[in-house]
């Protein structure tokens, strides 16, 4: 089973581009509140087997476990986000 607990600790290292509150820091990354847990996992395995790659995603995911992808991807998806319309 995923912990999101422990998932927040892994995103320390994370937290450069896409924000430990999984709001992107920079231009070129994107937001992770709230996305799928699914969706987080098949990107990072995908980084980590090289089938997707990116210059700093690449090298992040290529030494995470199935249980970090797991934890990382629990953490972000716990993550409320709400949205204002404009008027």
């Amino acid at each position: 089973a995923a912990d999101a607990k422990a998932g927040r600790a892994l995103a320390a290292k994370c937290q450069v581009c896409h924000g430990l509150d999984g709001i992107a820091k920079i231009p070129i990354a994107p937001h992770l509140a709230g996305e799928s847990e699914i969706y987080l996992q098949s990107q990072l395995k995908a980084f980590r087997s090289g089938k997707r790659e990116h210059e700093m995603m690449t090298v992040v995911a290529k030494d995470l476990s199935d249980q970090e992808i797991a934890d990382l991807a629990a953490w972000y998806a716990s993550i409320a986000i709400s949205v204002t319309m404009p008027k």
